[in-house]
């Protein structure tokens, strides 16, 4: 069974196409306009082995802002889409990540709940132009749209880039592993029988 979804969001600010394959190998085709962003979603492609298609365009000469927030909606919509009723799936994913002298934690529950802790405090706001506040935007709008606990949490680092890289990493595998299918399993892991 292959897990994909495709999503267009078009408003005044953004028009955004995502497509996203849970079973994939890592394949990224990126192109939102904003380098640093690109550079994030490719390696969370790369290390969680999804396929990922993005072309995004937006309002990026008034702010990063709209763009940002609005990829994170439409992956959060599609990684929603492609885990459809969720039978099987791990639902729980943990990693921890280094990163040169950065070490960041991300733990995730696919539960249908969307709540977020991110605690994430950056050495400098700007990677070269881009805003690294942001990227809490983007986790957040990722985890209202797709109904899932996300939990982030640097345990140290003072580097700005390796810190934002650490943290996709993380998400990556911790992703990875929470819509992973053990062999021979169809239920559903909930005792409510919803998910």
């Amino acid at each position: 069974m292959k897990r994909k979804a495709r999503i267009h969001r078009k408003t005044s600010e953004t028009d955004i196409a995502i497509a996203l394959a849970l079973e994939g190998t890592g394949t990224a085709r990126v192109n939102t306009t904003i380098p640093f962003l690109d550079h994030m979603l490719t390696l969370f492609a790369k290390h969680g082995r999804f396929d990922l298609d993005v072309q995004a365009s937006g309002d990026t000469e008034v702010d990063d802002h709209h763009l940002v927030e609005d990829v994170g909606i439409c992956l959060g919509d599609a990684l929603k889409e492609a885990l459809g009723g969720k039978q099987g799936i791990n639902r729980y994913g943990i990693a921890l990540t280094p990163m040169d002298e950065t070490l960041c934690s991300v733990a995730l529950d696919l539960s249908g709940r969307p709540y977020l802790v991110y605690h994430v405090k950056f050495g400098s706001r700007k990677i070269k132009q881009f805003d690294a506040a942001l990227l809490h935007e983007f986790f957040k709008a990722l985890t209202d749209r797709s109904g899932m606990t996300l939990h982030i949490n640097l345990v140290y680092g003072k580097n700005t880039h390796h810190i934002a890289e650490g943290t996709f990493k993380a998400f990556a595998r911790a992703l990875m592993e929470a819509v992973a299918i053990p062999e021979g399993r169809t239920d559903l892991p909930s005792t409510k029988g919803l998910l």
